[in-house]
């Protein structure tokens, strides 16, 4: 037995996948597995993904997108964030996909020796959220460069939104304006631009009119909900445990764990959970936490340790012993999205935080 466990759910990743490919419509989807698939470890997801609906799959680096090829992947990959000095001729002989994140990304790439394979791009334009890609003013200079460079092969233009998972922010339709603009203008200028996409998980959910030929969710293919008070039926995929390792009395007025934060209001049990903030469960957690334990929910108390943190039993009525299962979030537990509610933040960076000494196993057969 492992200390510390995520157990991935391949059937929930299997149903999100079908359910995305739905709602896409007319549209490809193109499943997004960056940050080893968030943490539900890419090479195992993606092909439960390509075998449920994904036609194409994007990631974050060079790495990524490599591995991702190494792993069996037989789909377009994208991948968006790259330098010019690192070796991305590498991954252009691995058949992947590179985005057009800057005029000197273009650049570099129209300056390179053609090769018996030629540079297949996305061009990402910038809509509004001031982050990588192309500002209007350098759209003539970069979809003319690409389009004179006999060696490069634009497929189309992408964009990220930056208020999708609010559906009343009128910021979602200002960027769409200006991506409409960029896809005419690339048109004009004599590039074919066949595949476009603007939609992250909350849009491709809530915005079928912004479709465009492809979606590109990320967190929702995991099952979580992007869109705050909404349920789009989607089934998450993680649940992270931890098991029991120390069951323990307290006095009442006893405190427990650094700086003595919390003292017991009454007599009691305090069970320790191998989990801490090398582990992925941050500090700031003291106080926001339950834990279930066979059906009853414990508070955390006390400081997050780098290791280990410590919950109340109570009398423990319930006979909490060692070798039982904690559940940290997920099935049987606090969702990922009450956790982050709890703390302050978002699903997203949640099911991202199980790391350090947390072994992942997979459940289901990806159907």
């Amino acid at each position: 037995m492992n200390l510390l466990t995520t157990r991935i759910d391949l059937d929930a990743i299997a149903h999100n996948t079908r359910l995305l490919k739905a709602r896409a419509g007319t549209a490809k989807l193109m499943a997004v597995v960056k940050a080893d698939g968030y943490n539900h470890g890419m090479n195992q997801v993606a092909p439960v993904m390509a075998a449920n609906g994904a036609d194409a799959f994007g990631v974050a680096t060079l790495d990524e997108a490599l591995a991702l090829r190494a792993g069996g992947i037989t789909q377009p990959i994208l991948c968006w964030i790259w330098g010019p000095e690192q070796d991305w001729a590498a991954a252009v002989a691995a058949d992947i996909d590179l985005a057009v994140i800057s005029p000197h990304h273009a650049r570099v790439l129209v300056d390179a020796p053609p090769t018996s394979r030629r540079i297949r791009v996305s061009i990402k334009v910038d809509t509004n959220l001031h982050r990588s890609g192309l500002d209007e003013e350098d759209w003539d200079e970069v979809f003319s460069l690409l389009r004179d460079a006999e060696h490069i092969e634009v497929t189309g233009v992408f964009s990220h939104l930056s208020c999708a998972d609010d559906p009343d922010d009128g910021e979602t339709d200002r960027q769409a304006e200006v991506f409409r603009r960029s896809i005419t203008r690339a048109r004009e200028l004599g590039l074919e631009v066949k595949e476009n996409h603007l939609c992250n998980s909350p849009a491709t959910l809530t915005r079928q009119d912004l479709h465009f030929d492809l979606v590109r969710p990320g967190v929702a293919l995991y099952g979580m909900e992007p869109v705050s008070g909404l349920d789009h039926g989607l089934r998450p995929a993680m649940t992270w445990v931890g098991a029991v390792t120390v069951v323990k009395p307290i006095a009442q007025g006893e405190g427990t764990s650094y700086g003595l934060t919390w003292r017991a209001d009454s007599d009691g049990f305090l069970a320790v959970v191998p989990a801490g903030y090398a582990d992925g469960v941050p500090r700031m957690a003291q106080d926001h936490l339950r834990v279930n334990i066979n059906g009853h929910y414990y508070p955390q108390v006390g400081r997050v340790c780098m290791d280990q943190f410590v919950i109340f039993l109570g009398s423990n009525p319930h006979d909490v012993s060692a070798g039982d299962e904690a559940v940290i979030f997920g099935s049987g537990g606090m969702s990922a999205t009450e956790l982050a509610d709890s703390l302050g933040t978002i699903n997203y960076e949640v099911i991202c935080r199980p790391t350090g000494r947390t072994v992942r196993e997979y459940t289901g057969e990806g159907q």
